[in-house]
């Protein structure tokens, strides 16, 4: 097991490194200090997420690839939610709504590094988002710490406390692809999910209240499922996106195994753990298929997929989905795994 560091970049007038977390055994995860991002994650020798080949080009994250996401994940209808009889103006950058954290999110902040060293190495990453950044109430701590064990898994532990009852409501946007980042589609990758219902979108890809059982939809991945057979279906909510961008309604609490993913040509199984209650299914339905990416690669539509882990979207709305909001000088605290075979 070894973690290194090299300089990646300046922003800001800050350094941005490249720090390699490598297990010896198969796995190694470059993460820059720069949003997070996950620049490639590497399993017996396949590169298996979607990315860019530099710092200039990650400061034109169009898609998120492999970043922090936060305050909040997701959409927020309208740029605003009412906490504590307070209603909170966000930044609109999403048509009318507000999308993963607003106009400059965790995404694209330069984030404080430290390593610690050991059997499973770890990165931890901290941030201070001031009270009233990007709207959001609070001074919140945040601390992100990525670990890379010795049975080839990847577990990323969220934290958070603030001096105001606050949203926080994290994930990473990495997209996956089993048969390596430049392999074309996922068309032929198997999905299960632990989920017996899903929130549908409006046309914003903003959840409408309701909560829906998969049975008998092409949102059924309670046995192991071809993607691209669902991409194909007759589905209204998928033909309105071009494929899944929807929350996946988690079945059970607390920490267990949620998802599994099989690369058809790779043979590569991903097995997603977390404590979250919900997450977002997103299929790479927007992609730039024009844009040159890592090492050369341009990406398709539905090139990768997201399994991004949080609480639903739009929670501020419905107050029957799970919330979002932590209290003042109440750490919060969130972790998922994803898991390599």
């Amino acid at each position: 097991m070894s973690i290194s560091k090299k300089v990646y970049g300046e922003y800001g007038g800050k350094t941005v490194y490249e720090f390699v977390i490598d297990n010896g055994k198969g796995l190694s995860a470059h993460i820059l200090n720069y949003g997070g991002i996950i620049t490639k994650l590497i399993f017996n020798g396949t590169d298996v997420v979607l990315g860019r080949d530099s710092l200039e080009e990650y400061l034109d994250n169009d898609g998120y690839f492999g970043a922090l996401i936060g305050r909040n994940s997701n959409r927020i209808e309208n740029s605003e939610f009412e906490l504590n009889g307070k209603v909170y103006k966000l930044y609109p950058n999403d048509g009318r709504n507000s999308l993963h954290g607003g106009k400059v999110g965790f995404n694209a902040k330069v984030w404080d590094a430290d390593v610690a060293e050991g059997d499973e190495p770890s990165l931890m990453l901290t941030l201070v988002s001031p009270d009233g950044e990007e709207g959001y109430p609070g001074n919140l701590n945040i601390k992100v710490t990525y670990t890379v064990t010795l049975d080839n898994a990847l577990i990323i532990h969220y934290e958070g406390i603030s001096d105001k009852d606050t949203i926080f409501n994290m994930t990473n946007h990495s997209y996956f692809n089993l048969n390596g980042h430049n392999s074309g589609t996922i068309d032929n990758h198997k999905l299960w999910l632990a989920s017996s219902f899903y929130t549908p979108n409006s046309d914003e890809c903003m959840p409408t209240g309701e909560i829906l059982s998969v049975s008998g939809t092409a949102f059924d991945f309670s046995t192991d499922k071809t993607l691209g057979e669902r991409f194909n279906s007759n589905n209204e909510q998928i033909e309105m996106f071009g494929g899944f961008d929807h929350n996946i309604c988690l079945d059970g609490r607390g920490y267990r195994y949620a998802g599994k993913l099989v690369g058809d040509k790779s043979g590569i199984t991903m097995e997603m753990y977390t404590d979250c209650n919900g997450v977002q299914l997103y299929t790479g339905n927007c992609i730039n298929e024009d844009r040159v990416c890592k090492e050369g690669a341009r990406y398709p539509k539905h090139g990768a997929l997201c399994l991004e882990t949080q609480t639903f979207p739009n929670f501020t709305k419905y107050s029957h989905f799970p919330s979002g909001f932590i209290k003042k000088g109440e750490k919060f605290e969130s972790v998922t795994e994803y898991k390599f075979k």
